[in-house]
């Protein structure tokens, strides 16, 4: 990979610490990886981010992967991660929690430039489940309370498609399951354990591919799934893609360099870049916080 930044380091000594030349120093770098696929899978993904991160700021860098989005949310919060890609409600909920704690530097881009994605709801073909019609009375599973796609935006919309949805189990579905991320809800699906779901992709390419990118896309990769085996039965409006995000009290210099690491990826390692976003992508561009204020409020709204 080619040199992407001059370390700003005043002293160093390799893999120990990296004083910066504003004074401050670090001894580690810490990435946690929000839920999605199995933490060996995600732990896999992030392998090549891990080494390259170590590289550049000369000090031990380790990967996290908790059971659940909170798990990250609050190593977010409590200062004890310094850096992760984020739901959009994920986002949100670190945000309520404490506007300090981090701040979003960069977002992944589509192949068509754009920067968003869909929840998906999808349930097994031979089911005969064509549409959210046809689950009345049937197990609905979500992923996390704290994903954008696995719950915040289908829990909005899916109750304006008809009257009478809502999330609550046997008032339309029979029942309402977190399956406790993206994987765990499709492996359900696609055994027969649940009716249908959601989970989140791009919505672009094709969908016996699992689409370009997301939860879909990893899951045919790692063999889990076959496109052909499911059907989509609703599909979110646009959703923006979760921010990568920061930890504000870094030293800013260790925030130049891991933002323009990251932004650099999909131009130094594809390979690298597939593994972290997910899937094919155009790589990264900046994004701030005004992005996400729709998901802020929407997040309020749903603790009300």
């Amino acid at each position: 990979m080619k040199k992407v930044v001059a370390l700003a380091l005043a002293t160093s000594t390799a893999l120990s610490t990296a004083a910066f030349a504003d004074g401050h120093a670090i001894t580690e770098f810490r990435i946690g990886l929000l839920g999605g696929e199995n933490a060996q899978d995600r732990l896999n993904s992030y392998e090549c981010l891990r080494a390259y991160t170590e590289e550049a700021l000369g000090v031990p860098t380790k990967l996290f992967a908790p059971a659940d989005y909170a798990g990250v949310i609050q190593g977010l919060v409590g200062g004890t991660l310094d850096m992760s890609w984020l739901g959009a409600s994920s986002y949100a909920a670190t945000y309520l929690q404490d506007p300090e704690a981090v701040e979003p530097v960069l977002v992944k881009v589509n192949n068509d430039g754009s920067i968003g994605y869909h929840s998906i709801g999808f349930a097994r073909k031979d089911s005969g489940i064509t549409s959210l019609d046809d689950m009345q009375g049937k197990v609905f599973g979500f992923g996390d309370p704290n994903s954008t796609s696995g719950y915040l935006i289908p829990s909005i919309e899916i109750p304006q498609y008809k009257d009478g949805i809502t999330m609550e189990s046997g008032a339309y579905f029979g029942e309402v399951k977190f399956t406790g991320g993206h994987e765990q809800t499709i492996v359900a699906v696609n055994n027969g354990d649940i009716n249908g779901g959601v989970t989140w992709a791009d919505g672009q390419g094709n969908w016996e591919d699992g689409y370009n990118s997301g939860a879909l896309r990893k899951a045919v990769d790692a063999g889990l799934v076959d496109m052909n085996d499911l059907v989509q039965i609703w599909k979110s409006k646009p959703i923006p893609e979760g921010p990568i995000v920061l930890r504000k009290t870094l030293p800013a210099d260790a925030k130049a360099i891991m933002t323009e690491l990251v932004d650099n990826l999909y131009e130094n390692d594809p390979d690298c870049a597939y593994g972290v976003f997910a899937g094919d992508s155009l790589g990264a561009q900046p994004v701030t916080h005004d992005t996400y204020v729709s998901i802020i409020e929407a997040r309020k709204l749903k603790s009300k």
